[in-house]
């Protein structure tokens, strides 16, 4: 039997024991997160993390681990521009590592990023975007952070707290994600959503055992 067949076999029969406390999901990239529960649909995986549900492909998934087995992640490391992101965090009430990993995914930390929509600087503001918050220079850092952060904030608020579909309309734009009423079924938005809930699920502490 060819190796995938092998792992193929260990996955399904992960997904089909039975579960009586958290796991961790061990991804093929390397990522490790826990997750309260999970269901197999035909090629794909659903992993409920903390903030929603992760939608990855079987293929991604290495195994599962029992909690008690799990070796910790060390610590994420210290990014760029945190008293700006802390501050920006705190003033609007949007988590730091969430802020974090929306400014990994969309210019991994660099302020003079410009993608070829025109979106600019840290959190790749649309110019109209800039214009609504009055940011005179997009590639100002604290400009940047603080308007970025308050429109997730304004997503977060207009979907109800539903991180999913912030993130898709962070994305794609809010139009889309209620003309699709969820995400869009566009592969950029979908695989964006996914890794930033990924990575923020791997950034957050286990829930202990009671």
């Amino acid at each position: 039997m060819r190796r995938g067949a092998i792992c193929g076999v260990v996955v399904l029969a992960a997904l089909a024991a039975p579960r009586a406390r958290a796991d961790y999901a061990v991804l093929r990239s390397g990522v490790r997160l826990h997750v309260a529960g999970y269901e197999r649909k035909g090629d794909r995986v659903l992993l409920a993390v903390t903030g929603g549900m992760v939608d990855i492909a079987a293929s991604d998934l290495a195994s599962i681990e029992p909690e008690d087995t799990f070796q910790a992640l060390p610590a994420a490391p210290q990014a760029p521009y945190g008293d700006l992101v802390r501050a920006a965090a705190q003033k609007h009430g949007v988590d730091e590592k969430l802020i974090r990993r929306v400014i990994a995914a969309e210019s991994n930390f660099n302020p003079q990023a410009v993608s070829r929509k025109q979106a600019l600087g840290l959190m790749q503001l649309l110019p109209k975007t800039a214009a609504h918050y009055a940011v005179a220079n997009a590639f100002d850092p604290a400009a940047n952070i603080d308007a970025g952060t308050r429109y997730l904030k304004e997503l977060l608020d207009r979907y109800r707290g539903d991180l999913r579909l912030a993130l898709a309309a962070y994305n794609a734009g809010p139009e889309m994600v209620d003309r699709y009423g969820g995400v869009p079924p566009f592969r950029e938005t979908r695989n964006y959503v996914q890794q930033i809930l990924a990575a923020v699920a791997a950034d957050s502490p286990a829930t202990p055992r009671r």
